[in-house]
C-alpha cells in the first residue's frame, strides 16, 4: 500500500511541476510557448479562462499533492 501512495505522490509532484510551469507570470513562463498568454482581448478573452482552469487544476492537484503526503505520513 505504501508503494502505492509513493508512485502517486511522485506523479502528483512531476504534474505540479509542469502546472505550475505553464501559469504565465510577468514574463509569460512557458506558457506563452503553449498560445495560453498569447494575445488576448480587453475583456480577458480566451487566455483569462485557460489561466483560471489552469489555475483551478494547480490548486486541485496541489490539495491531492497534501492528502498523500498525509497519507504517506500516517504509513511510515
Amino acid at each position: 500500500m505504501t508503494s502505492l501512495a509513493v508512485i502517486i505522490h511522485s506523479l502528483l509532484s512531476m504534474i505540479i511541476i509542469a502546472l505550475v510551469l505553464m501559469h504565465s507570470g510577468k514574463d509569460a513562463g512557458l506558457s506563452g510557448a503553449f498560445g495560453v498568454g498569447m494575445g488576448g482581448s480587453s475583456y480577458g478573452g480566451s487566455t483569462a479562462i485557460v489561466e483560471r482552469n489552469l489555475t483551478r487544476l494547480t490548486i486541485a492537484t496541489s490539495i491531492l499533492w497534501g492528502l498523500t503526503t498525509f497519507w504517506l505520513s500516517r504509513a511510515l
